[in-house]
């Protein structure tokens, strides 16, 4: 549905196909970064808490990996006079509007362990459709502005609500009523209602596809896994994005377990949100000026130096006991993967296949995911180096993250795609 020759997309055109994002990111970031971490000492031992985490967190992921691909390539053949992706944004955004207060009513692990689960088949039914409307409607010479757009409200989103869920999150674990923990998961329910609608009845689509393409949910989840093994770009274009995402969401992840147990913070839901905004004042630098110099230099540079300057922060953190200099480096790791989405991103839906958008950019989230939930399985191995040495299974954490920026960064180079 793209037409390379329109010139005249403007910047409202780019903040209504992108404004979900916004929603989705908060959302998540809220849940991983803070509730989750947090509710979880409700249910489970506190020498566990790690592997009890990285669990919940990788099974759902390792679900999301394959939910999304498979729903966008089922939009791809949709018939809708509505559209290919907006009924699926619609059926996925109310259904997890029905499961967030799942995570409030949870009464242990396994429950849970299944509302969670729930959550991510929701969400990523809507997001992998979703991610579609910039190949769909943006002429390509504009994707890395675009894909900047998208990164800029993913990232928003994510520090607004982040700072709440810790504000309030800290009342709840210090034992001041469950109405905090209630009241967070009712804004995040109703950000992603308000950007829901706002997406439905705001973005244009034209219909669907003529009948004759429709495909089943195996039949989509086969195609993208041949699809994956056939290209070999595309492999190391998943295998990239997967180290930087794994390097980046480790840090996130086990951020406000480290900043309690080693820095020894004494408001550690909070100390947590203002580390993650510092992260993002250094992804809202660069997250546009990213996107539009990566349509100019080309992708690559922009990638390997995003991944060294995220290796760099890591560093400092492994260096430091000091609060504030982790901030700091919290804000270097910030630059580092806001100019790696923008770019990355822009690579992905240059990438695509003419009438597969929404599968491709599925395929490609699934290196998202992927590193999102092979970051969660190092819990274990902290809780097992902790127990030998106190401290130990952090400075492993580390260690690991540094290696994966420099990584994922370096692998880029093996792409032959024109950058």
């Amino acid at each position: 549905m793209s037409n390379d020759t329109d010139t005249g997309f403007r910047r409202w055109d780019y903040i209504k196909i992108t404004l979900f994002g916004f929603a989705l990111t908060a959302l998540w970031q809220s849940l991983h970064t803070i509730i989750l971490p947090l509710r979880l000492l409700d249910f489970v031992p506190e020498a566990q808490k790690n592997t009890y985490l990285g669990l919940l967190t990788l099974s759902g992921l390792f679900l999301a990996m394959l939910v999304q691909p498979v729903a966008g390539a089922l939009s791809d053949c949709s018939g809708s006079k509505w559209g290919q992706r907006r009924p699926y944004i619609l059926i996925g955004g109310v259904a997890a509007m029905c499961i967030i207060p799942g995570v409030g009513l949870a009464a242990g692990f396994a429950a849970i362990f299944v509302v969670y689960c729930l959550l991510q088949l929701a969400t990523n039914t809507a997001q992998g459709p979703f991610q579609a409307f910039i190949p769909d409607l943006v002429p390509y010479h504009k994707h890395g502005i675009a894909s900047g757009f998208k990164a800029l409200f993913e990232i928003v989103g994510g520090v607004v609500l982040v700072y709440l869920s810790g504000i309030f999150m800290d009342k709840y674990s210090a034992g001041e009523g469950s109405h905090w923990l209630w009241l967070i998961l009712g804004i995040l329910g109703l950000v992603l209602a308000a950007t829901m609608l706002f997406t439905l009845f705001i973005v244009k689509e034209k219909p669907g596809v003529p009948a004759g393409r429709h495909i089943t949910a195996f039949s989509a989840l086969y195609a993208t896994i041949k699809e994956v093994l056939a290209k070999r770009d595309m492999v190391w274009f998943l295998v990239s994005r997967l180290l930087v995402y794994m390097a980046f969401t480790t840090i996130q992840q086990f951020a406000l377990y480290y900043l309690r147990d080693v820095i020894g913070v004494t408001d550690p839901a909070e100390a947590t949100a203002r580390f993650t905004i510092f992260a993002v004042v250094g992804m809202l630098i660069v997250v546009w000026p990213a996107g539009y110099f990566s349509d100019r230099i080309g992708r690559k540079p922009v990638i390997i130096a995003s991944g060294l300057l995220g290796a760099a922060g890591i560093g400092i953190i492994a260096l430091s006991q000091e609060y504030g200099t982790i901030l700091w480096a919290a804000g270097l790791i910030g630059i580092a993967i806001g100019a790696f989405n923008s770019t990355n991103w822009a690579l992905a839906t240059d990438l695509v296949e003419k009438g597969e958008e929404a599968r491709y950019l599925g395929i490609a989230n699934m290196a998202t995911a992927g590193g999102a939930a092979l970051a969660r399985a190092i819990g274990p191995a902290i809780d097992h180096f902790n127990n030998q040495s106190a401290g130990l299974g952090y400075d492993f954490m580390l260690l690991v993250c540094l290696v994966y920026f420099v990584a994922g960064s370096l692998l880029i180079l093996k792409i032959r795609q024109k950058s």
